[in-house]
C-alpha cells in the first residue's frame, strides 16, 4: 500500500512513563488511532498501524525504543515505505511552549531533544515536519530538573487528554492544509 504520510509519535515504553510529558507523542497517536479506527500491532520494534486520516493514507508508529533511539524505527518504516522526509510527521512534548498549546512546524532545529536528534540521523536531515505539543517548564517551587519534571506526571489541573486532542487536530490539519510556510 502506499502512503501518503508516516505519523511518528515519540515517547518512553513501558507503563513507568505512560503518562508523563515525554509520552506527548504517543498521547496524540493514540488518540488518531481511536478517532479514525486504527488497528495497533507490531512492527518496526514499535506499535504500528495503517489508517485514513483526513483522506489521506497514513502509517502511525509509536517507537518502542527509547526516546534516544526512536530513530531507528521511524527510519526503518519510512524506508520501506519509500517516504521523503517531508512526509514524516513527527509529533512529540515541547518545553519551550505552555502547556497545551500546540504548533505544526515545517523542520527546524534539534533544540537538544533526542528523539529528533535520533530521527534526523535516521532520516538523512532534520526537514521532517513537526506537531510540536507544549508540556511547558517547571512551575515556580517545582525542585525538579527539566529531565526530570518531563519524565514526570503532569500536574492536576493540566488535562492530558485536551492536549491529545489539540494534537490529534494540529495532525490534521497538517494533512488536510500542507506544512506552514518553513
Amino acid at each position: 500500500m502506499a502512503l501518503d504520510a508516516l505519523i511518528v509519535g515519540l515517547g518512553n515504553p513501558g507503563p513507568r512513563y505512560a503518562a508523563t510529558r515525554h509520552n506527548a507523542g504517543f498521547l496524540v497517536t493514540d488518540r488518531l488511532a481511536e478517532r479514525h479506527g486504527g488497528s495497533w500491532r507490531s512492527k518496526y520494534n514499535g506499535r504500528f498501524c495503517e489508517t485514513d486520516v483526513a483522506g489521506f493514507q497514513v502509517a502511525l508508529l509509536e517507537p518502542l525504543e527509547y526516546m534516544n533511539l526512536s530513530g531507528r524505527s521511524a527510519g526503518a518504516a519510512a524506508a520501506f515505505y519509500k517516504l521523503r522526509r517531508g512526509q514524516v510527521i513527527v509529533v512529540y512534548d515541547e518545553i519551550e511552549l505552555s502547556f497545551n498549546d500546540v504548533r505544526p512546524r515545517n523542520g527546524g532545529g534539534l533544540k537538544g531533544h533526542n528523539g529528533l536528534r535520533s530521527l534526523a540521523a535516521s532520516l538523512g536531515g532534520a526537514d521532517f515536519l513537526r506537531v510540536r505539543c507544549g508540556v511547558g517548564r517547571p512551575r515556580s517551587g517545582d525542585p525538579r530538573s527539566v529531565a526530570d519534571f518531563v519524565l514526570g506526571a503532569f500536574y492536576d489541573d493540566e488535562d492530558a487528554s485536551a492536549l491529545a486532542d489539540r494534537g490529534a487536530d494540529c495532525v490534521e490539519s497538517l494533512l488536510r492544509d500542507g506544512p506552514p510556510p518553513p
